[in-house]
Order: structure tokens, then C-alpha cells, then sequence
């Protein structure tokens, strides 16, 4: 009688001398050699929240596949039992390996589990923004021009992070970081609305509404599709994500037709201008009123978002968090309240 298979885990789930089968990526992958000369690799397989080491000896069942198959960033499905060692840390012992399959999609497998995400679900954000854009713009050319623009970058939207490491810098965090300044953004240009009513032109709601969805557009051609390894495309880097983004919104209006070409130049502006300081990429200064209420909007998001981030993550003993290298401070976390 057949030994009953193990139950489907995850990596960082599983307990010291607990076994498993469980979708891996192989982080690193190295060969070395003993004082004998007798070679071996040094694998590390992760998901998004641990990092487990199996060594892969010369006279073991997995050396010739691992030198000749294995490659770095390829999942893999394991069966196989983790330990915790005194001097090495996490470890495995695989029992059975072969390379995760289309198939295994059914079982659970997601290649997003193993890079760091947003904790919010990105289908329900999406819709979320959708319906904002739909029920909130009333300008109807502006309004399809940015429901247009949201369907055309949708599955770079949903995947791309807001940056590489400075704020929102995972899977998702573009969208949540886009969702997060629109909501901010109806706040304040109701608020200030009413508060300077006699300004005229009145701040114009459907303006700031579609700045601040459309103020991060052009990281969806910033930055490659690759997950495990984000990196800038080349127009990303010829260009920037402000210039990006303001030629998809140029581009798109040019092929719809009809959006007021005034307002078109006001949403470029917001666009180009909405980091407000040239040290910080921006060519231009903010010079209409609703350029200034998405800068805001977009600093504070990024700012609590890297706040947040530095003061849950920490590990530094004392009062204070270890310096922070993009903030550049220390943050007090020694508060009861």
C-alpha cells in the first residue's frame, strides 16, 4: 500500500522536521567544491516570506539535474522536510523536486506569491478606480479618455509597483498608490471647492480627478514585466515615467478626438509637473491650482506609505528605528500611543 501523498503547504508555513510538497522559486544557485575536490551547488529556494537552503551533493540523486536543468528564477514544485540549524538557519531536505507545470495553477500555484505584494486584493482595487473614474468625472470626453487609458495599461497596472524601492515598491503598488492619492485627491478639491468659492476658473473638479489617476501612468512602461526582477525598460530610462505618461495621455486623446484641448494641456501639466521640485525629477513647477492638490496628495501617500513600511519592518533595538537610508532619519517608535 502506497504512502498517502503530503499535504499541499507553503514554504514559510512549514515547522522544523515538518514535510511537504510546496512551490518553491530558486533564488541562488552556486557551485562550490570540497577539500576534496568533489563538487557541490548551494541552492536557496523562497517564497515571499522565507528563504530555505539545500545542498546538493555531487554523489546525491539531484546533482546531475541541478548542474545541467536547474536555473535561477525557475519555480519548482517540492516535496520535502524543513529544519531550522543552530549555525545555518532554515534548511531542506527535498525528497522529490521537478519544475512547477501550467497545471499546477489548479493546485494553487501563483508566481506573485513569491515576490512581496499588496496586502489588498488588485481586481477589487481596479474596479474600484474604474467606478471613481465612471461616476466621478462628469466631462464625458475626459472621462473616456481616462476609462480608455485604465483599460489599455490594465494588466501592467495591477502588477506594476509604484517604484523600485522607494514607496510602494511591490507587486500591486502602483494601483494602491493610484487608488489611495484619487481618494485624497476627491477629498481635497471638495474641500477647497467650497473653501474658495469665488475663485475663478473654479477649481475643476473633473481635472484633479483625472491628474491624480493618471499621475503614475507612465510606470506602466517604466519598468519590465519581470517580476522576480524589476528593472527599467529603455524608454524608462531614456525618459522617465512623467514623460511616459504624458505622451500615453497625448497619444490617447489624439486618437479619441474629442477631448477640450485646454483641459488636455492642463492634465499634461499635472502630469509633468505634479513632483513639484526639479531635485526631484520634476521639469516644471506646479502652476495651476489643481497641479498643487495632487502633488500633496502624492507626497503624503508616498511619505506615511515609507513611514509605515520603516516603523512595522524594524528590528533595532531601543527607542528609535535603524537609520532609514531613503528617508534619511530615524523614526521614534518608543510612543504608547
Amino acid at each position: 500500500m502506497s504512502k498517502p501523498k503530503p499535504p499541499l503547504v507553503r514554504l514559510h508555513e512549514l515547522t522544523p522536521g515538518q514535510s511537504g510538497d510546496f512551490f518553491a522559486l530558486l533564488a541562488e544557485r552556486s557551485k562550490g567544491a570540497r577539500r576534496d575536490g568533489k563538487p557541490y551547488f548551494t541552492c536557496r529556494f523562497r517564497d515571499a516570506q522565507r528563504t530555505a537552503s539545500f545542498m546538493v551533493w555531487s554523489d546525491g540523486p539531484w546533482y546531475e539535474a541541478c548542474e545541467a536543468e536547474w536555473r535561477e528564477g525557475q519555480f519548482f514544485k517540492v516535496r520535502g522536510t524543513f529544519d531550522e540549524h543552530p549555525a545555518y538557519g532554515p534548511q531542506l531536505d527535498i525528497h522529490n523536486i521537478r519544475p512547477a507545470a501550467e497545471d499546477d495553477k489548479a493546485d494553487g500555484f501563483d508566481p506573485l506569491d513569491f515576490v512581496e505584494r499588496s496586502r489588498y486584493d488588485v481586481e477589487a482595487m481596479y474596479q474600484e478606480l474604474w467606478t471613481l473614474a465612471e461616476g466621478q468625472i462628469a466631462d464625458v470626453p475626459l472621462r473616456r479618455l481616462v476609462l480608455t487609458i485604465l483599460t489599455n495599461t490594465a494588466k501592467a497596472l495591477k502588477l506594476a509597483p509604484a517604484t523600485q524601492r522607494h514607496f510602494f515598491p511591490y507587486a500591486g503598488g502602483l494601483l494602491e498608490h493610484t487608488l489611495s492619492v484619487t481618494h485624497t485627491c476627491l477629498h481635497l478639491v471638495d474641500k477647497y471647492a467650497g473653501h474658495y468659492a469665488d475663485l475663478r476658473p473654479p477649481l475643476n473638479r473633473d481635472l484633479v480627478l483625472a491628474g491624480a489617476m493618471l499621475h503614475d501612468i507612465g510606470r506602466t512602461a517604466e519598468f519590465t514585466d519581470d517580476l522576480l526582477h524589476v528593472q527599467a525598460t529603455v524608454p524608462g530610462r531614456l525618459f522617465g515615467h512623467l514623460f511616459l505618461g504624458r505622451d500615453l495621455v497625448r497619444d490617447t486623446a489624439r486618437e479619441l478626438g474629442d477631448v477640450d484641448p485646454e483641459l488636455l494641456q492642463m492634465l499634461e501639466h499635472i502630469i509633468i509637473a505634479h513632483l513639484n521640485l526639479p531635485e526631484w525629477g520634476s521639469p516644471r513647477l506646479p502652476l495651476i491650482p489643481e497641479c498643487l492638490i495632487v502633488h500633496h496628495a502624492d507626497d503624503l501617500d508616498a511619505k506615511l506609505e515609507m513611514y509605515a513600511r520603516c516603523l512595522t519592518r524594524d528590528q533595532a533595538d531601543g527607542p528609535f528605528t535603524a537609520r532609514d537610508a531613503v528617508l534619511g532619519r530615524q523614526l521614534y517608535k518608543g510612543r504608547k500611543k
